[in-house]
């Protein structure tokens, strides 16, 4: 493989793993301020134990994320240091105002939450975590912000002098509409992830407890684990609500702006009306879709999410041979060193990534029905098919955020920096265009290979981590630890998030 290839490889899998980690941060840490939220208002013990207890799974997926995010940005100065260069005016600000505004709040309310418990008052303690959880949202807006440029150029100037885009507006790369849609996307597909994990885990002990058929744990199972799953229930449906809603806009902004990708993900050859929505597809998608055969399809719907309409001349949605047509004759058939360019995105990645996507996704959706149906009008459920459901349904919404994220970023391809249909042309950017050119592949080839074994490595201590301290389950009896309920005899206690 060629520089290219392999710096592409490289950024999928730093970015795939590193994206493990980002749904469950930014879904979870709402959650855990709501259930010290509860325990403040309503002094109830059970709140405070389950604040802790998905308050230290949640420390632990931070810590992850942090340090496999941390690469991200250094990739674009060394492997893709062309590409840097071209855009790194305007790119930069963003991930700058992430760093700044969100990424420090983050991390110096994180701590007072930490090391807080025993050090400052109830209200403060409950600020600090809203805090954190506020500005990891934040961080994820401004990170958005920097993607849907990438994927809708705005708010910049080409300088023919230097062949760069230049910053004009910050205000426009912050309300781009590719950014307005997709925040919402991603936010309630992140509290679906947190969702699903909180109820699974949750239906996870409940069950185990009522089981046993024991009063204590019976009684544990309906005060403490009954509620969480109820929590993370009520969670699950409001997001999916909310992914479904995003996902439209999203899809209907799509053909507006990329509508190769679109296309691809539906594999539609030729421009139609009423578009079908292809449900099974069989057939070499990787050599183009004249042979593929859409064995299970519904009529008008790929139209609806592409136009709002089922059937008529309004629903016309173009194909990826009338987009390859006409972006050929607007950006050129070929590079400047004579390379035929292809703007068909790589078809069976799109088409499968969209799919599995929403397919994985229903687990959730399975999870969320069968809970609320067991546990309706104050019931607890020994159901042992509720638990296995959980334990399987957690990983789902994982798997769908990171088919989502490979669909978002393989169906721009070819470009890095996509063409805004409406804007300036010479803002755009081939892939192949933003590699570094003083890198030879020999040193991609080490640092892929390196940073996906410690990837691999932080994945199974991330895993090893959460499955140890979810076994453990909510603990047993929680002391108020905060200044005014404190013994002045207890003073010299060390800090501590220990239970």
């Amino acid at each position: 493989m060629d520089a290219l290839d392999l710096a592409r490889w490289q950024f999928a899998i730093t970015t795939v793993y590193h994206f493990i980690f980002v749904p469950l941060t930014i879904g979870l840490a709402p959650l855990v301020a709501a259930m010290q939220t509860a325990w403040v208002v309503t002094k109830k013990e059970r709140w405070l134990r389950l604040t802790k207890f998905f308050g230290k799974l949640l420390l632990i997926n931070f810590a992850l994320g942090v340090v496999t995010g941390i690469w991200q940005e250094f990739q674009f100065g060394m492997a893709w240091s062309e590409y840097s260069r071209f855009v790194g005016d305007v790119f930069g600000a963003p991930l700058a105002m992430e760093a700044l505004a969100a990424f420090f709040v983050e991390s110096v309310f994180l701590g007072v939450w930490i090391f807080g418990w025993d050090r400052v008052s109830k209200k403060v303690h409950l600020a600090s975590i809203w805090l954190f959880a506020l500005a990891t949202n934040l961080s994820a807006f401004f990170i958005l912000a920097a993607n849907s440029w990438m994927q809708h150029p705005v708010g910049v100037v080409y300088n023919e002098a230097t062949g760069r885009a230049e910053m004009e507006s910050i205000w426009a790369v912050l309300t781009n509409n590719t950014l307005l849609a997709a925040f919402p996307h991603t936010i309630t597909a992140a509290f679906l992830t947190a969702g699903t994990f909180v109820t699974g885990v949750a239906a996870w002990w409940m069950v185990r407890l009522a089981r046993t058929k024991k009063a204590e744990n019976l009684e544990t199972a309906r005060d403490v684990y009954r509620p969480a799953v109820r929590l993370g229930v009520w969670v699950m449906i409001v997001a999916g609500l909310g992914v479904i809603w995003s996902g439209d806009v999203q899809g209907k902004l799509m053909y507006e702006q990329q509508p190769g990708k679109m296309s691809s993900a539906e594999a539609l050859c030729e421009g139609t009306e009423s578009a079908e929505f292809s449900i099974l597809a069989v057939g070499p998608l990787y050599a183009g879709c004249e042979d593929v055969a859409h064995l299970i399809s519904i009529p008008g719907v790929t139209s609806y999410l592409g136009t709002g309409e089922f059937s008529g001349p309004d629903s016309y949605l173009p194909g990826v041979y009338d987009v390859q047509e006409e972006y050929a004759e607007r950006y050129g058939e070929t590079t400047a060193d004579g390379q035929e360019v292809t703007y068909t995105p790589p078809l069976a990645v799109t088409y499968w990534s969209f799919r599995l996507m929403m397919g994985f996704a229903a687990f959730s959706v399975a999870l969320a029905l069968a809970a609320l149906w067991l546990t309706r009008k104050g019931r607890i459920s020994d159901n042992v098919w509720l638990s296995r459901l959980g334990i399987l349904a957690i990983p789902m919404p994982f798997v769908a955020n990171s088919f989502g994220w490979i669909f978002t970023e393989v169906g721009r391809q070819p470009w890095v920096v996509a063409p805004n249909p409406t804007g300036i042309d010479q803002v755009r950017l081939l892939t192949e265009r933003g590699v570094s050119t003083a890198v030879p592949p020999g040193v991609i080839l080490t640092s892929m290979i390196v940073l996906t074994l410690i990837y691999a490595v932080l994945a199974v201590v991330w895993y090893r981590l959460m499955h140890r301290y979810a076994i453990e389950g909510v603990p047993d009896a929680v002391r108020d630890e905060s200044p005014e309920a404190q013994d002045p005899d207890d003073a010299d206690r060390p800090l501590s998030f220990a239970y």
